[in-house]
């Protein structure tokens, strides 16, 4: 559907978009021949984004700078309103989000923070945008940010890990209620691996070897999302496809196995996860 919402014209709308895989997305996206509407907090950092977008754009393609806080309805609904008095809306990117400490019993407020940016936004976002996306019945996308952390739950911050979550099952919720609808869009969960963005740089100040940019994450992506895949993990330096897919399978058969909760981190089942980890057999 991607080849076809680009062959089609039309807007891509991006939250998050003045940084990391957000601003390289819109890169990508102008790139092909889109107009974009690039939506996060205001500041220079969104203006510079623009700017960047609109000197790669093609001739004639709308590049708009919406400041948006993805947590307040109201400016959901203008950036919708914004875009679709623009042009068609042929992509949508819910991208936005934050990271926050949190423990299971601490941390409430930073807990309503994660949700309120890395959920709540992209609900916002499909809430604002799908109805209007439907009724014009035109092939479109629809791209929302998800995270490993949301499927295999490593123990540490848990309410990122509830935050992206929610967005998995949401976004597959969504493929499937498009496809009943029979609607020309298709919905793809976006899950980045190890990538070096400016949330990063705030803790590391050199891109660790085992990272991939923002360009490689990206790229990879479109290049899944154009062959019509809805779960695109995406690898990096240290993990690879296959790796990712046992990591995955493991955290599964923790329910299927009735194992303990998170028994890759269990020391019972060290030895065990790490011999199926490197060789798929337990």
């Amino acid at each position: 559907m991607y080849q076809n919402a680009i062959s089609e014209g039309g807007l891509a709308v991006v939250t998050g978009a003045a940084s990391g895989v957000g601003r390289v997305a819109a890169l990508r996206f102008a790139q092909a021949g889109m107009g974009v509407i690039l939506a996060d907090l205001s500041g220079s950092t969104l203006d510079e984004a623009v700017a960047e977008v609109r000197s790669v754009a093609g001739d004639g393609a709308e590049v708009l700078g919406v400041p948006t806080d993805v947590s307040q309805d109201a400016d959901m609904d203008a950036l919708a309103d914004k875009a679709f008095a623009t042009g068609p809306v042929a992509v949508l990117m819910n991208n936005a989000g934050i990271g926050l400490a949190t423990t299971a019993w601490t941390e409430l407020d930073n807990w309503r923070r994660l949700l309120d940016v890395n959920f709540l936004g992209v609900l916002r976002g499909v809430h604002a945008f799908l109805p209007r996306m439907i009724a014009a019945n035109r092939p479109a996308v629809v791209i929302n940010t998800g995270s490993k952390q949301g499927i295999t739950s490593p123990p540490g911050n848990p309410g990122y890990n509830v935050s992206k979550a929610a967005v998995k099952v949401l976004t597959e919720q969504l493929a499937h209620e498009l496809r009943q609808a029979d609607a020309p869009i298709t919905a793809h969960l976006f899950v980045p691996g190890f990538t070096y963005t400016g949330m990063i740089a705030s803790f590391i100040s050199e891109k660790p070897p085992s990272a991939w940019t923002s360009e490689q994450t990206v790229d990879y992506f479109i290049d899944r999302m154009a062959k019509g895949d809805f779960y695109i993990l995406c690898p990096d330096n240290d993990v690879d496809e296959t790796r990712d897919r046992r990591r995955v399978e493991w955290a599964v058969r923790d329910v299927s196995e009735n194992r303990p909760a998170l028994s890759r981190w269990h020391p019972d089942y060290a030895e065990a996860f790490a011999r199926f980890e490197d060789t798929g057999r337990t």
